[in-house]
């Protein structure tokens, strides 16, 4: 289902995220959205309903040891049939700093793309992907395994930066990539 003539593009950002910084950048997205036009909703991946109406969907997670969280890839997956009609997009947050290139040398956002991503490609109709820098504070309470195992590793807890990385220029620069994107959408009846 595709937009009617005359109505706006109805754009859906669901997300996964523990702490917050993954919903930020979700809620940014959709707002940048609204502001060119969109017809947008910021919703968890686990509260997003009614996926028929929408046109499009952008789809971010947190990303932990290179790997999203598993409610955003179970989204993917549930929705996979509905999800290759329209066009999507996905995010992750995740690295913490703000080096563009790691101790290897590699772009710190090549190396740090969610495992996933490859994984999802081939069953929806992915016109882009993007990771973010994202936020750590250390005095909130771990969730998951994984944060646990590295709040108990201190070499590893004390060379992580705390802090806000998310880079709201680049976060809003790339939504407007994507309506630049639903414009010329054969999904798209905005002009």
């Amino acid at each position: 289902m595709g937009a009617t003539k005359g109505s706006l593009v109805k754009v859906l950002v669901a997300y996964a995220s523990r702490h917050g910084a993954t919903a930020g950048i979700a809620e940014r997205v959709a707002q940048r959205l609204d502001t060119k036009g969109f017809d947008t909703t910021s919703v968890p991946v686990g509260e997003a309903e009614s996926l028929e109406a929408y046109d499009a969907f952008v789809v971010g997670s947190a990303a932990y040891m290179f790997h999203w969280l598993k409610d955003a890839t179970r989204f993917v997956k549930r929705n996979s049939d509905l999800l290759a009609q329209r066009p999507v997009w996905f995010f992750s947050s995740g690295p913490l700093g703000t080096d563009l290139v790691d101790d290897k040398g590699r772009d710190v956002f090549e190396s740090t793309r969610p495992k996933e991503f490859e994984e999802l490609e081939p069953l929806v109709d992915i016109r882009g992907d993007h990771v973010f820098f994202g936020a750590w504070d250390p005095e909130v309470k771990p969730k998951g395994i994984g944060e646990r195992f590295v709040r108990l590793m201190p070499a590893t807890r004390d060379a992580l930066p705390a802090g806000d990385f998310r880079d709201w220029d680049a976060i809003e620069a790339w939504a407007d990539e994507i309506g630049d994107q639903l414009r010329g959408s054969p999904h798209s009846s905005a002009t």
